[in-house]
């Protein structure tokens, strides 16, 4: 392979970057999010971190490094709130702004920059001309995940959080900010329905909930934003920025849930939870960006991408998580991969959430997941652990010619074997032994693979539990 390959997760496997707001800025992708802590008690523990990554290599992410730290906000000297879901607009003076809210305040902060990826300095709290902040005065609604986009001398901004039945709160707001990117010009109105308030509006099922995203596409808005199902990034389109929207779909699952191309629809093949992300153009091709949950919890969450079409009318078509999101095709059918690739991931006890998210229970030990060793930081390769009885990895997709054998890495407390399949319920290909080891050890089988495009499911069969390291087409 002369040049990377570009894999989902994106990032480095070490890194927890989720909420994406991905730009492009003189040439490089830019993605800003909140930052988990690996093994956190609760989301968003870290500062903001950056990375970038050349337009015609989505493969070569650079880290920019830490451009605002929890601290910086006045409002948070101690470090006791948590820095959530930001997003970056570049105002009418060029420089960079950055909009965020704290964990526990219902305004919103403002830094800037004078680079995409520089280090940010607060700048102020969005506000009323009166001088009171947005979220204080008798009658806002809180605001919370502030999505940004600018235009001339506006600044349009779009908050909200709504939980099924919670009557307080009417759905997805937008506010116009002046130049300054401070002050209110038009006041908050409606422009996506809670739950509550969605009869005839046809979001049914798939009212706002959290994480507004707004895009602009010839002369169309795109509002992406998580809907009550947590799991799917929904959008609504509208030819004015504050008002009109009109639902239109779903453009991705972290469960891959709606896909019916390769199982029933209704079949979950990832253990997903809250979802966050947007869409950009990068090199005349568009791509969403995601997140999905690890190491068991919703609070260690990756950013992912897949590219995605439009069609004459406007409206995108549900994509499905892949391995190859970001590569612009399938992998290379040869040679190790790391088995954190895994965009598919279920055992016999199928689930939408990791750990029964939508019930409020954060950690479901019968689940496999996505893990690495170590301490948040530590530049540790991930793995999947917990692969009891019939646990299934699958991996999408690979380009393979002349595939005659296949290894994995493997250890844990687990006696049985490895089935190979090119799809989750299609025939065994292979088997591969495993027994009991400490320490990661290498099996291998013969495997005849057709030549062609294929995913690689491996499916553990067989007691105790099981890590899975990499594994190696040759």
């Amino acid at each position: 392979m002369s040049k990377k390959q570009g894999l989902n997760p994106y990032l480095p496997s070490w890194e927890y970057i989720p909420d994406g707001e991905p730009y492009v800025f003189n040439g490089r992708v830019y993605i800003y999010g909140s930052h988990d802590r690996f093994n956190g008690h609760v989301f968003c523990l870290n500062d903001y971190a950056c990375w970038s990554a050349p337009v015609d290599d989505l493969a070569d992410w650079r880290y920019e490094g830490e451009i605002y730290a929890k601290t910086d906000d006045p409002l948070n000297p101690d470090g006791s709130m948590c820095l959530y879901a930001p997003d970056v607009t570049v105002g009418p003076d060029g420089r960079y702004y950055l909009y965020y809210v704290l964990d526990k305040v219902p305004v919103v902060s403002v830094a800037v920059c004078d680079t995409p990826a520089g280090k940010y300095q607060f700048y102020g709290y969005v506000k009323y001309a009166d001088g009171t902040r947005l979220g204080e005065r008798e009658g806002d609604q809180p605001q919370f995940d502030p999505g940004v986009l600018t235009e001339g001398d506006v600044t349009y901004l779009y908050t909200g959080f709504c939980s099924v039945g919670d009557k307080s709160r009417k759905g997805a707001m937008a506010t116009v900010l002046g130049p300054d990117m401070l002050t209110i010009v038009e006041e908050p109105v409606f422009v996506l329905p809670s739950e509550p308030y969605s009869k005839g509006s046809g979001f049914e099922g798939h009212e706002f909930f959290e994480a507004p995203s707004i895009r602009k596409k010839g002369d169309l808005y795109y509002l992406i934003y998580s809907s009550v199902a947590m799991h799917e990034l929904c959008y609504a389109t509208s030819s004015s920025p504050t008002g009109g929207f009109q639902y239109q779909g779903v453009i991705i699952s972290n469960s891959d849930l709606h896909i019916d191309s390769y199982k029933p629809a209704n079949q979950p093949m990832y253990y997903g939870g809250n979802n966050h992300g947007s869409i950009v153009e990068i090199n005349d091709k568009w791509y969403i960006f995601y997140h999905r949950h690890t190491n068991g919890t919703a609070f260690c969450r990756q950013g992912c991408l897949e590219p995605i079409t439009f069609q004459e009318n406007g409206t995108i078509p549900q994509v499905e998580m892949t391995s190859c999101g970001p590569n612009g095709g399938p992998l290379v059918g040869f040679g190790e991969y790391p088995a954190y690739l895994a965009c598919n991931l279920f055992y016999k006890d199928q689930a939408i959430y990791t750990g029964g998210f939508g019930a409020g229970v954060w950690m479901d030990s019968r689940f496999p997941k996505v893990t690495q060793d170590g301490k948040d930081g530590d530049e540790e390769v991930g793995y999947i652990a917990n692969l009891t009885d019939s646990a299934t990895a699958g991996f999408k997709y690979f380009d393979c010619k002349g595939v005659k054998k296949i290894s994995i890495n493997v250890r844990g407390y687990s006696q049985g074997s490895f089935q190979v399949k090119t799809t989750w319920d299609g025939p065994v290909l292979a088997e591969i032994p495993v027994g009991f080891t400490n320490v990661w050890k290498e099996y291998s089988t013969e495997l005849d693979l057709p030549d062609g495009v294929h995913a690689i499911y491996l499916t553990f069969t067989g007691m105790g539990s099981a890590s899975l390291a990499s594994f190696t087409l040759a």
